[in-house]
């Protein structure tokens, strides 16, 4: 009883003051209505009302996680879970200590803070609102309310406006400086220490982040309005996990549709005449720079001929049990923080040392752009939100409206780098990176980010310079580059930090134009077609291999013919019913490195159809073959049946109940995507993959929209939202969203909850 009375004096006090006068004095104030899968419908007057209730109903549904991202950002993981413990950062996991140093010395809180003071007063409002509705909730939780997984845990406290501004910088971090933690946060002069931690340079592609969208346009659509299929692919745990509500605030505004932890309204979703969803870009949005070191000294560099001294960081990280702090002193330059990684050759030498650029550091645009889109009317004001704010951090925008237009929008908080600067600050060593960012000569001022006209700050991309298409067609993305979102009308070269350009297509883009064109062609597109399109769940790698591949079979002995058997009978899909799968999976693994697995190459002028025929001349057979009986033997040696439905090999466990899920790994070519880790029984769990998908037109009254949430609303396994939305998924129900006022009461579990304050 006495920690929740200092909770609730170090709440009341922690309240921000509301950012606009007009509201001045009035309390905050909401009303919660859930209906089915425990959705959230929140009604607020202003804008810190929707920050409050939007806070509230999120931490019933998931507070220890929250509450675990919040001490995540402060930078206090190892004191609580001690430092050589995990985090997730994004999409991979680092050791807690690199993950604290990190956010200790990259988010920038003064700064964020007097950045702070410029964001619109409804945004301030949003967050101010944010934190009131958390910290109430934690009031009237109390201790013996909080969720068993983090009851009586320190790490469990109310939160203050800091915290949001570190949350939201850790979000617009995700697709870059935040995978490079480790490597920032062990970088040091030479001749200390090597570090004793993993590094690593990830490449989104690598990682499995990614997404699929379509807009479609009233040329396709049975209505002929607009119509959009959302299936982004995030992962099934963490803070990165999406959360479902339905947003009613003032002006007019009210948005349904998902948003990550802390996020204080809907980032994708729909309203009365828009929908949109999002997928993770190809588009770079940071440059590196390779450093000339003055020979004098090891934490000064050479720019221009001038010697420059790089400002030193002491960060100090507190440790469990009263241990001794630890201490490290981290480098910045001009171009941003110093990194390394060792196992790639970019280390810190007495001759050079590398540092990145990060165009998201400090981008404050974010909730201002959403805010926009979800008030837009059209795909145009949507097209101008991103377009004016640059505030979109790393995604593409894919959206349509109800007059039958679509949009898809790659434009983003992109460096200002054009092809010709690339090629001029080019370094010797800049194609060994090329994979993965732009490498720029850093002893070279003119090497910086150019100076744009219009751009809310200096050094990034205009929007005239990115990638944006309306249509009345169709458009789509499956996170492969602006150039190509439907093959019958490529887009015109750009820079190459915006992503490859007349380059092979992942097989899961071409498995999207190839089923996208069936999809248009067999008539006009409703919701029953468009639900069947986002769950069809084949490979296009099964499509390709297997035809040649069986008529190597005839020749087959031993293991070898029992797998092409059974493939001979599989469906050539990932659903819970099929048998054979697995076996596939694993052979298309073992396949990969074969050369000249293709007989027929790549193709700029056929993007879509190539690469294709599987080379079966030489000794490609045998290869093929004894690759099938190595898997095969594997197989049966770990006890693995062949011919297993995929249901039973796949799963989540909600309790003792094994929920079978279909779809597959991206990589195979199927849209559904699904990256799963093997268990010790080996068995897959669902790691990153489908999430919520969403199926928005619309009639003449407002938004008609499916959806689903394939891992559920709570993290809390007590909660009847747990596991809810996860066997629908499994079953393929589609849910209808209650939008008006009559669905949500016809639909409400329970009465409505006014909190207010």
């Amino acid at each position: 009883m006495k920690r929740m009375a200092v909770w609730a004096a170090t709440a009341a006090a922690l309240v921000v003051a509301p950012a606009s006068e007009a509201l001045a004095g009035k309390r905050y104030a909401a009303t919660i209505t859930r209906t089915t899968f425990g959705i959230p419908h929140i009604e607020a007057r202003d804008w810190r009302g929707v920050g409050y209730g939007v806070a509230y109903a999120y931490a019933e549904d998931n507070l220890c996680m929250l509450a675990e991202e919040f001490a995540t950002v402060a930078g206090d993981r190892s004191r609580f879970w001690g430092p050589d413990g995990k985090a997730v950062l994004g999409f991979e996991e680092v050791d807690n200590l690199s993950s604290d140093v990190f956010f200790r010395s990259v988010i920038d809180l003064d700064a964020l803070r007097a950045g702070a003071k410029s964001l619109t007063p409804r945004v301030q409002d949003l967050m101010a609102g944010y934190v009131a509705g958390y910290n109430r909730f934690l009031r009237d939780a109390g201790a013996d309310g909080i969720p068993a997984a983090c009851r009586g845990k320190d790490w469990v406290r109310p939160i203050t406006t800091d915290d949001m501004l570190r949350l939201n910088e850790k979000q617009m971090l995700l697709a870059s400086s935040l995978n490079l933690a480790p490597a920032i946060a062990n970088a040091a002069p030479p001749g200390t220490p090597a570090p004793k931690v993993a590094i690593n340079m990830p490449d989104p592609k690598e990682l499995g982040i990614g997404s699929n969208g379509w807009a479609f346009g009233s040329d396709v659509t049975a209505n002929g309005r607009g119509m959009v299929i959302g299936n982004p692919h995030f992962p099934w745990k963490g803070p990165s996990r999406f959360w479902q509500m339905h947003v009613k605030g003032p002006d007019g505004y009210e948005v349904m549709g998902v948003g990550l932890a802390g996020t204080p309204m809907p980032t994708l979703g729909f309203n009365k005449d828009v929908a949109w969803t999002h997928t993770v870009t190809e588009a770079r949005h940071f440059t590196l720079y390779q450093l000339a070191i003055d020979p004098a000294d090891p934490t000064r560099y050479m720019v221009d001929g001038k010697s420059e001294a790089m400002a030193a960081q002491t960060v100090t990280v507190p440790m469990p049990g009263g241990a001794a702090p630890v201490t490290r002193t981290l480098y910045s330059t001009r171009w941003g923080p110093v990194f390394i990684v060792p196992d790639r050759g970019i280390t810190w030498s007495k001759q050079t040392a590398f540092a990145l650029k990060d165009a998201n550091r400090g981008n404050q645009r974010g909730i201002e752009t959403w805010l926009r889109i979800g008030e837009a009317k059209n795909v145009g004001e949507i097209k101008a939100a991103v377009s004016e704010t640059l505030g979109i951090p790393w995604v593409n925008t894919i959206a349509a409206d109800r007059y039958g237009d679509a949009l898809h929008a790659d434009v983003t908080a992109v460096p200002n780098v054009s092809a010709a600067k690339a090629k001029t600050c080019a370094t010797p060593i800049a194609g060994l990176f090329a994979e993965f960012a732009i490498l720029l000569d850093g002893s070279k001022a003119a090497c910086d980010w150019d100076a744009a006209a219009g751009t809310p700050v200096p050094g990034l991309m205009p929007a005239s310079d990115q990638a944006a298409t309306v249509v009345k067609s169709w458009l789509t993305n499956s996170n492969d580059s602006y150039w190509i979102s439907n093959p019958a009308f490529p887009h015109r070269e750009l820079s190459p930090i915006l992503g490859k350009y007349a380059t092979a297509r992942s097989l899961r883009t071409r498995s999207n134009f190839t089923e996208t064109a069936a999809l248009v062609a067999g008539g006009k597109i409703d919701h029953a077609r468009a639900e069947a399109h986002a769950f069809a769940n084949k490979s296009l790698a099964a499509e390709l291999v297997l035809p040649e591949l069986l008529t190597l079979c005839d020749k087959a002995e031993g293991a070898a013919a029992r797998g092409c058997a059974v493939l001979a009978k599989w469906d050539r899909r990932f659903e819970a019913d099929s048998r054979g799968a697995r076996l596939f999976r694993a052979y298309w693994q073992a396949i990969g490195g074969i050369k000249g697995l293709w007989a027929v190459p790549f193709d700029p002028a056929d993007p879509v159809g190539t690469p294709r025929d599987l080379g079966t001349g030489g000794d490609n057979a045998a290869q093929l073959l004894a690759a099938l009986e190595s898997v095969v033997t594997t197989m049966e040696q770990q006890g693995m049946a062949l011919d297993s439905r995929w249901g039973d090999e796949q799963l989540v466990m909600a309790g003792n109940e094994a929920i079978p899920i279909h779809d597959g790994p991206g990589w195979l070519g199927i849209l559904n995507m699904q990256e799963s880790d093997r268990a010790a029984n080996g068995k897959l769990i669902p790691r990153h993959g489908t999430s919520y998908i969403q199926i928005v037109g619309f009639d003449e009254k407002g938004p008609v929209a499916d959806a689903i949430l394939s891992y559920s609303q709570s993290t809390d396994p007590a909660s009847p939202h747990a596991y809810d939305q996860t066997r629908a998924y499994s079953a393929k129900q589609w849910h209808r969203l209650p939008f008006t006022a009559k669905a949500i009461a016809a639909e409400a579990i329970g009465k409505p909850k006014r909190i207010a304050e």
